[in-house]
Formats: structure tokens, C-alpha cells, sequence
């Protein structure tokens, strides 16, 4: 059964589109007409104004979709593609969830895309530092060390030259990604929030009644504040997010 079908219930109501990274993702998809977006879940950050086949291997992401937006259900490692037959592939906060076996989504998406290939991914190593992953759920920082491929992995595997760029997360984004925490610890205290996370949705219970445990007693008593208040002031910030643009030459 695919993950999503699982923890997916709700993610179109709390992940809803970051108007700035959905730009930068058109931007990078450049004069692409035909794309195929992996791993395309309730179709975030699809181009309205082009043609996009989406991939979704679980039922419960595709059924969020909007009606006039069906998905074909298949997987990274084997889409169901002819080789150079579309000008973009994309993939979306999709690549970890298609370990161990990431580098074989990267090489078929290479294989159907005659131009552009765009990636917006984690940077672990980055996110792994935000207090959320360094001093609460280190369980989700050492998971993601693992299943997150890392930026430079992620670069050699593609057969085109790239770029890799960041985007910070701002504080009023509306894509409640666990890296949208940042300056909203009360977001930790909040069911529907946590379950919107995959990192949360993958932990087993125990794990998150600590950390919501761990969290609301340093709110209540001011030691989060003391020790991370300061983000409160800032409009955004590096959380890790990576945008990887490749195109044919």
C-alpha cells in the first residue's frame, strides 16, 4: 500500500501552494509545454497554463486532486512514459519517499524529459539544524540524514547540467511543510498540523506525545522563547529547501 494512502488524509487543506516557490517553479520549468510531475500527490505547484501528466502512486493523495486534474497511478522508479516524451519532469518534496530507490526515479525522470528536470527537495543536513529535528525530534533529523538523497548525490545522478538554489521559508507561507515550524512552535501543539507533516505522520506515537509534551512545557515555562524567540522577529529563513533546475544543453 502506498505511504500516502496512510498518512496523506488532509494534505490539501494545510499544504497549499507558496505563491513564491510555486513562481520559482515556473520560472525553472522555462518554455516547457508537456511535463510530468512525480510523486504529484493533491497537485501543489502544477502549472495551470501547460500540459502535466501527473504520476501518484497512492489513491488517497490522487482523490484530493481537483476534477479536472486526474493522475495516473504508477511510481518514479517505472513511469509510465516513452523515453524524451515530454519537455519537463518535476517533482515536489517527493524525493524521499521514493527510498532506498531515489536514484532510479532521478534516472527515469532523465529519460522522459527531453529539457528541464526540476526538484524541490529538503537539504537535511540544513533542515536537520532547525530546533524542531536538533532539539526535540531528533528522530525525524536522523531519519531524514537517511532518506533524504543529499544535494550533491542528487546532482551527480542527473545527466544534465544544474543549478541548485535556495529558497528561504517564509513565516506566512501557506504550505505548512514541517520546515514552515520555524517561527510557529504552536504548530507542534496542533493535531492537524502535525498530521499535514510527513515527519510527524511516520513517527510512532510515543515519539510524538514526547515532543508535544517537551514543546508545550518549554512554551508555557518561556525557555523556547529564550532560545529561540529571536526567530519570532525574522520574515524568513533557511530551513533547507532546495530548488534543482537541469536542462538539456
Amino acid at each position: 500500500m502506498a505511504r500516502y494512502d496512510t498518512i496523506g488524509r488532509g494534505y490539501a487543506k494545510r499544504r497549499r501552494e507558496d505563491l513564491e516557490i510555486k513562481q520559482r517553479i515556473e520560472d525553472a520549468l522555462g518554455g516547457a509545454r508537456t511535463v510530468v510531475n512525480v510523486g504529484a500527490g493533491a497537485g501543489s505547484y502544477e502549472p495551470a497554463n501547460r500540459h502535466v501528466i501527473a504520476v501518484e502512486p497512492s489513491g488517497v493523495m490522487a482523490a484530493q486532486r481537483p476534477p479536472d486534474r486526474p493522475a495516473i497511478r504508477g511510481v518514479a522508479t517505472a513511469l509510465p512514459l516513452h523515453d524524451a516524451s515530454v519537455d519537463a519532469a518535476m517533482s515536489v518534496l517527493s524525493l524521499h519517499h521514493w527510498y532506498p530507490d531515489a536514484e532510479g526515479g532521478i534516472r527515469e525522470m532523465c529519460r522522459v524529459a527531453r529539457h528541464a528536470i526540476v526538484l524541490l527537495t529538503v537539504d537535511a543536513e540544513v533542515c536537520g539544524q532547525m530546533w524542531l529535528m536538533a532539539d526535540y525530534l531528533t528522530e525525524v533529523r536522523d531519519m531524514d540524514l537517511e532518506i533524504f538523497p543529499a544535494i550533491d548525490t542528487l546532482v551527480g545522478w542527473l545527466d544534465r547540467p544544474a543549478e541548485v538554489h535556495t529558497l528561504p521559508v517564509a513565516r506566512d507561507t501557506s504550505d505548512h511543510t514541517l520546515m514552515s515550524f520555524w517561527a510557529h512552535p504552536e504548530r507542534v501543539l496542533d493535531p492537524d498540523a502535525r498530521a499535514a507533516t510527513s515527519g510527524f505522520a511516520r513517527q510512532p506515537d510515543e515519539v510524538v506525545d514526547r515532543v508535544v509534551a517537551d514543546v508545550g512545557r518549554d512554551l508555557e515555562s518561556g525557555v523556547w522563547e529564550a532560545r529561540h524567540g529571536h526567530l519570532r522577529q525574522l520574515q524568513a529563513f533557511d530551513a533547507g529547501l532546495r530548488l534543482i533546475c537541469a536542462r538539456a544543453r
